[in-house]
């Protein structure tokens, strides 16, 4: 019985050991020949192939609750529950997620973007169960990285004290999107290199439960000495000191090894920690060779591993931290934060050529914030680079410890927009409106790379929080090498006059205003065009001469609208009692889904024939409206 004859989990439970090994390889096929055309997260899920077809094989799923730490692991869980037919869509426009969804699968118990929320999941869903005095068992798969986050030990806390009855499986493969840093990651390590403790326990209680009569009180009595064997090959389990039962370290590729341990954990009336060795990308050589670029890659080929890319000028990340690098060389208080994502954020060529002054904290977005306030108020210029859906994590030590204290601190807003294939959890649409709220925050954004350059070294001299926004994917090109333009803070750029409708853009998207504005200039409207660059401070000035020279306002952004910048405008033009019509255009009250970026654009109206076709309607209402009051 092959994968194509696979339709639920409960045809997983029929198969032998041998049938299972050739399952999971037709698995990895799939996964490989799929992301190869289309992108997506190849290497964790590699590594978790014989993990997850344990977990089906061992639990009644989905009676049973599995709980998935965010989905880049949980392709072969996609696979095993009945989306093999559509497996071939997944992160393309009207296909499948990439995560898990809830509305996708019954199976899908529980959907997140953003690493370490499985515990406390799963624990509120095993509570939940036992207070509805129901019957169904728990089950928790979260890796290593996500376990340097801080709401991954709140949840351990609150589990052990609780003792509720649950599973969590600890997929320890040494990385989360890079090699994963710190203590408890050495800590992980020392428990990989130890003698297998799970095993050793199980010959133990074997041999005594074979001795009659005396081998249930036996087994008592050498409990302790069990216990102690344990300490000394590992010091001090953490998991056991919280109050979980630990077993392992578990082969994660070894059927063998695996369902044994987790039909045990199942019938444990007590929470079990499971710590399981995976190999990410495992099966695909180039993905095990380098796992850190097969995280998420795009397109490849299959033979070769190499990816299939147009070219194109760098990205906003590499100019970002190409500057960066360059700014440091004379300003040697200039130090570089990262939360797990060196390679995503391009920090791994800063820390390449400043070892000492870049900071990986792994997946601690609250931490790094902290951290930074700390760096900044002891006479160091901190610049955290970190993807807006990321920033959100870390908002009450942005607003307590970096704003509340008014301290230097940069927040190099990286993915700013929309993001395409990862879909809902991750589009960068929310961070203008929870930052511009807070005080001392100044929030800046340049229409092209070469602005980005001039306000990154403009935000190293502002003595307030900055948050300096540009989006993913590439800039307008210009050379790296060329000098950096100053741009003067808090002014933004009039580019063009119009009396019928003046276009304010925030950010990259004044290149599709400036190409609906000569549509429009063709069609015989007089229409203006202006760069804001800062939505905090707004350049009041500018927006004075505007407001007195044109017929109308209409703010564009690649943002929700709610509280957005186009509302700041708007809360501007009513404390000046500002009479003019002000329109603002942006993004809807909703979660946008995964799909090309241009798709959602054309949708919402905001590519360029959407916006000549609102402001083209829009003008004509304006100069109806007008002549009518005439009369």
């Amino acid at each position: 019985m092959g994968l194509n004859s696979m339709t639920l989990p409960e045809d997983v439970r029929k198969l032998t050991i041998a049938q299972l090994e050739r399952l999971s390889k037709e698995i990895r096929q799939a996964i490989i020949e799929t992301t190869a055309r289309s992108g997506g997260h190849i290497g964790a899920s590699l590594g978790t192939v014989e993990l997850t077809v344990a977990l089906h094989r061992v639990y009644n799923t989905p009676h049973d609750k599995l709980v998935w730490d965010i989905g880049h692991q949980a392709y072969a869980h996609k696979l095993l529950t009945g989306r093999l037919g559509s497996f071939a869509s997944i992160r393309q426009l009207g296909g499948i997620s990439g995560f898990l969804k809830r509305r996708e699968s019954e199976y899908d118990t529980w959907e997140a973007g953003h690493a370490s929320t499985s515990l406390s999941a799963a624990l509120g869903m095993a509570k939940a169960r036992d207070l509805l005095k129901q019957d169904y068992r728990v089950v928790a798969v979260i890796g290593d990285g996500a376990l340097t986050a801080g709401m991954a030990w709140e949840a351990l806390n609150q589990i052990g004290h609780l003792k509720t009855p649950m599973v969590v499986v600890v997929n320890d493969n040494s990385m989360s999107i890079a090699p994963n840093v710190g203590a408890f990651s050495r800590y992980l390590t020392d428990l990989r290199s130890a003698p297998a403790y799970y095993r050793l326990k199980q010959e133990v209680e074997s041999l005594l439960d074979g001795i009659p009569v005396f081998g249930s009180p036996i087994k008592r009595t050498v409990e302790r000495l069990k216990d102690l064997a344990h300490y000394a090959m590992v010091a001090g389990n953490v998991f056991e000191e919280l109050g979980f039962r630990y077993f392992g370290p578990v082969d994660g590729h070894s059927f063998d090894d695996l369902i044994p341990v987790l039909a045990h954990a199942r019938d444990v009336q007590e929470p079990v920690v499971i710590h399981v060795i995976t190999q990410k990308g495992k099966g695909y050589r180039p993905a095990e060779e380098n796992p850190g670029v097969f995280h998420g890659p795009g397109p490849f080929e299959i033979d070769s591993g190499r990816f299939i890319k147009s070219p194109e000028p760098p990205s906003y990340s590499q100019v970002f931290s190409e500057t960066l690098s360059q700014l440091a060389e004379q300003q040697p208080n200039i130090v570089a934060i990262t939360a797990a994502m060196p390679d995503g954020t391009k920090l791994d060529k800063f820390a390449e050529k400043y070892p000492d002054r870049c900071f990986d904290v792994g997946i601690a977005e609250q931490h790094a914030a902290t951290f930074a306030a700390g760096l900044a108020l002891a006479g160091m210029r901190p610049v955290f680079a970190v993807y807006s859906t990321f920033l959100q994590r870390a908002y009450d030590q942005l607003v307590h410890d970096v704003c509340h204290q008014d301290l230097p601190v940069i927040f190099a807003v990286d993915r700013a927009g929309l993001v395409g294939a990862d879909g809902a959890t991750h589009q960068g649409v929310f961070d203008i409106s929870f930052l511009r709220t807070v005080p001392n925050m100044e929030i800046a954004m340049g229409k092209d790379d070469r602005e980005l350059r001039g306000l990154l070294a403009g935000a190293l001299e502002r003595p307030h929080p900055v948050a300096l926004r540009y989006p993913r994917g590439s800039g307008q090109g210009y050379p790296i090498t060329d000098p950096i333009i100053p741009i003067t803070w808090g002014r933004g750029e009039w580019s063009h006059q119009g009396t019928d409708l003046t276009l304010i853009t925030f950010g990259p998207i004044y290149f599709t205003a400036l190409a609906a504005r000569d549509v429009l200039e063709s069609r015989g409207f007089s229409v203006g065009l202006v760069n804001a660059r800062f939505v905090k401070p707004l350049d009041v000035e500018l927006l004075e001469k505007v407001a007195i020279n044109t017929g109308a306002i209409m703010t564009i952004e690649e943002h929700v609208v709610a509280g957005g910048f186009g509302s700041a405008v708007n809360e501007w033009a009513s404390g000046a009692h500002v009479t003019i019509p002000i329109r603002n255009e942006g993004l809807p009250d909703e979660f946008i889904d995964h799909g090309p970026v241009s798709y959602f654009l054309n949708l919402y109206g905001l590519d360029t024939d959407g916006l000549v076709r609102k402001a083209e309607s829009w003008i004509g209402e304006l100069k109806t409206l007008s002549a009518s009051r005439e009369r």
